[in-house]
C-alpha cells in the first residue's frame, strides 16, 4: 500500500524554497565545517597549538579549539541567516510545502543502484568539469616561468599585499582561490608554491610541514587567519553548480560567493590586525 506524506506550511512558492536551499547550502559548504576544511584546522591547531606529541593535554588542547571553530561556524550560520532574512531576504517566507514520495519497501539493490547513478556519478561528473579545467590551470601556473620564475609566484606576489592584510601571504590566498574545485587541494598548492615545484605536493610528517611554513614567515597568526578563512569563503564548484542548478538563477550563486567571501575577509583583517597589536 502506498502512501503519500505531505507536510503544509505556511506558504508554497519557489521563492521560498530557493531562500531554504540556498542559506542551506551556503551554511553547511562555509560556516559549517565541510570534509575539505576538517583536515586543515586540525592540521594548524596540531602544529601551532598543541604540537605533535602525544598525550591526553593536547588532546584535550586540540579538541577544545576545533569545537571552537565548530561553535563559531554555528554562530556565523545564526547572524548571516538573520542578516539574509532582514536584507536581500526579507518578505520571502521561510516556509514552504514539502511532498513526500509515495512510501514503498526498502528495496536495497534499487536504492544502491540508483545512488550511484543519479547521485555519485551526478557530483563526479559536476566536479569533473570544474576540476579538470582547474588541474590543467595549476599546472600552467607552476610549470610557466617567466624570469625564472613561476606564473604561480608571480600571481603570489601580487595578491601579497592584500593578503598580508588579512594575516595570510600571497601564496596561501591564491592556494584558496585555486583550491576552488576542492579545499583538500589548499594544502598542497601552498607546498608546492613554497617548495617552487611543478606538481601538487604533500610532506610526510606535520613537522616538516610546520618547518617550511616558519620558514616562510607563518605565525599563529597566520594559521588562525588560515583556519577563519577555511571557515569563511566560497563554496567549492560542485556546491555552485547545485546551487545555479536547482534555483536557475546566477544572483543566488554570485550571492553564495560573495557573501561568505566578504565576511572571512573582513573576520581576517579584523583579527589580524587586533592580534598584531598584542604581539
Amino acid at each position: 500500500m502506498e502512501k503519500t506524506c505531505i507536510f503544509l506550511f505556511t506558504a508554497n512558492s519557489n521563492l521560498s524554497a530557493y531562500k531554504f536551499l540556498f542559506i542551506s547550502l551556503l551554511h553547511h559548504q562555509n560556516f559549517l565545517l565541510g570534509g575539505g576544511a576538517f583536515p586543515t584546522l586540525i592540521a594548524m591547531i596540531t602544529m601551532f597549538f598543541v604540537g605533535t606529541a602525544g598525550g591526553i593535554f593536547p588532546s584535550i588542547v586540540s579538541s577544545v579549539l576545533l569545537t571552537a571553530f565548530i561553535l563559531l561556524g554555528i554562530i556565523m550560520t545564526f547572524v548571516v541567516t538573520k542578516l539574509l532574512s532582514n536584507t536581500i531576504l526579507k518578505g520571502v517566507p521561510s516556509s514552504f510545502t514539502l511532498e513526500m514520495p509515495p512510501y514503498r519497501r526498502p528495496q536495497i539493490g534499487k536504492v544502491i543502484v540508483r545512488s550511484i547513478f543519479d547521485r555519485t556519478l551526478f557530483v563526479l561528473g559536476r566536479a569533473i568539469v570544474v576540476a579538470a579545467p582547474a588541474g590543467l590551470v595549476i599546472w600552467l601556473m607552476a610549470n610557466i616561468s617567466i624570469n625564472n620564475i613561476s606564473v604561480l609566484n608571480h600571481c603570489a606576489s601580487f595578491l601579497n599585499p592584500f593578503a598580508q592584510l588579512m594575516g595570510l601571504d600571497g601564496v596561501i590566498l591564491l592556494a584558496f582561490i585555486l583550491g576552488f574545485p576542492a579545499n583538500e587541494i589548499v594544502i598542497p598548492i601552498i607546498i608546492m608554491a613554497y617548495m617552487s615545484q611543478g606538481s601538487l605536493l604533500e610532506l610526510d610528517s606535520l613537522t616538516q610541514l610546520k618547518e617550511l611554513f616558519v620558514s616562510h614567515g607563518w605565525t599563529w597568526i597566520t594559521a588562525v587567519s588560515t583556519m577563519l578563512f577555511s571557515l569563511m569563503h566560497w563554496p567549492c564548484s560542485t556546491t555552485l553548480l547545485t546551487i545555479k542548478k536547482e534555483t536557475n538563477s546566477w544572483k543566488w550563486t554570485a550571492l553564495a560567493v560573495i557573501i561568505p567571501t566578504a565576511i572571512g575577509v573582513t573576520v581576517c583583517i579584523l583579527f589580524a590586525n587586533i592580534a598584531k597589536l598584542f604581539v
